[in-house]
């Protein structure tokens, strides 16, 4: 694994603007990077990233299993009771999913670690999916890779095919409604992307922002054209829907989510703690534990909220003694301590490697990567390529 300097495609940003890919610059600062590259071989992808990754979703969803018939590992997890049975319902009748992340620790030699599952609002995804792609195919032609180059990049193809099943199986209704927050032009630009898949398979889809969804008199959600919602694709986190007004009345099962209720057992990280009670010294695993409330970690360790987004409210405390902290809604819940395990460096850059999960195939990755040792929200995309 290289971390490779290259020239950037002298039209990139106009094809990204002409794409909708408006984030590219976050607050006047690179979100989208192409001045380098990460190169991998062909066996650090398959032995080390791929592999792996389906190992880890099949424990993953092993672990589903044992939750949802568990109250006590439910309350471990800071699960609302009264959605218990909502998410042992939907696992038990195998609600379909479609997609996932998990980031990892990678350094091109040794076991991927598994930091993270980001299993309910992945978002990176259409500059994983498809402007990493078009890169790879314009820097070929452009002469600035070499013919033979490829990447491990089949996260559109599957996505495809998933949603394709979906709609062979009438496992989404008439209509697919995509949503995201009105403010959020990220989250809002990859569920176009994700509706403009699904339109590709013969699926109608409709678009609402999740503020404008409302329950009618009779129970039914519903969109700011009074349409009922029967299947929902939303970017916004589960647990946020259960805290708010109309929470209780997805127990009704009345509209179908992707991603799924289920997915609000491996959308929280205390399924890191949990993995490891199970798989202890796993190659592929960090030690792992739930915190004791308000616990600060000894050198070594990493304290992370059960429910934390975009690294928010993490705090490392370093080998030598150091720590690193970032601020965040997220700091008042319960968390895990993770044994402190360092992103590479590569000249002053830290890439996390997000190893995507289409249905339950691994699918790609995108690279993150930051300054600092935690990745946020404003963190770098950088293009891959196997060589």
């Amino acid at each position: 694994m290289k971390r490779i300097l290259i020239d950037e495609r002298p039209d990139w940003r106009g094809q990204a603007e002409g794409l909708g890919f408006h984030f590219h610059t976050i607050d006047g600062e690179r979100y989208w990077d192409e001045t380098a590259y990460y190169a991998f071989s062909l066996a650090q992808i398959e032995q080390d990233i791929e592999a792996p990754t389906e190992a880890l979703h099949d424990m993953a969803l092993e672990l589903v299993s044992e939750v949802v018939d568990s109250e006590a590992l439910l309350t471990r997890l800071n699960i609302a009771p009264q959605y218990w049975d909502w998410i042992a319902t939907s696992w038990r009748q195998r609600d379909p999913h479609l997609y996932a992340r998990m980031d990892l620790s990678y350094a091109g030699t040794g076991p991927a670690k598994l930091l993270e599952l980001q299993y309910d609002t992945p978002t990176s995804l259409y500059e994983g999916a498809y402007f990493q792609w078009l890169w790879l195919e314009d820097q070929i032609r452009a002469g600035q890779l070499p013919g033979h180059a490829d990447q491990y990049n089949s996260i559109q193809e599957k996505l495809l095919e998933a949603l394709a099943t979906l709609a062979q199986h009438r496992l989404i209704g008439s209509a697919l409604h995509f949503s995201a927050v009105r403010e959020s032009e990220e989250d809002r630009a990859t569920v176009r992307y994700l509706r403009d898949c699904a339109h590709q398979v013969g699926i109608t889809t409709r678009e609402v922002v999740i503020e404008d969804i409302g329950v009618s008199g009779e129970g039914w959600f519903t969109d700011d054209e009074d349409n009922v919602i029967q299947t929902l694709f939303k970017l916004y986190p589960l647990e946020f829907m259960m805290e708010e007004r109309f929470g209780p009345a997805l127990t009704t099962r009345r509209m179908q989510l992707i991603e799924p209720a289920w997915k609000a057992v491996l959308s929280n990280k205390g399924v890191l703690a949990l993995l490891w009670e199970r798989h202890a010294g796993h190659p592929n695993l960090l030690p792992a534990h739930f915190a004791d409330a308000g616990a600060v970690p000894a050198a070594g360790w990493v304290r992370k909220p059960l429910l934390s987004r975009e690294g928010a409210n993490i705090r490392i405390a370093l080998p030598d003694g150091t720590t690193l902290e970032t601020d965040g809604p997220y700091d008042d819940g319960p968390a895990i301590m993770q044994a402190y395990h360092p992103l590479p460096c590569f000249d002053g850059n830290y890439p996390l490697v997000g190893s995507w999960v289409i249905g339950d195939t691994a699918a790609g990755v995108g690279i993150r990567e930051d300054a600092t040792l935690i990745t946020q929200n404003t963190s770098r995309f950088v293009p891959h390529a196997i060589l």
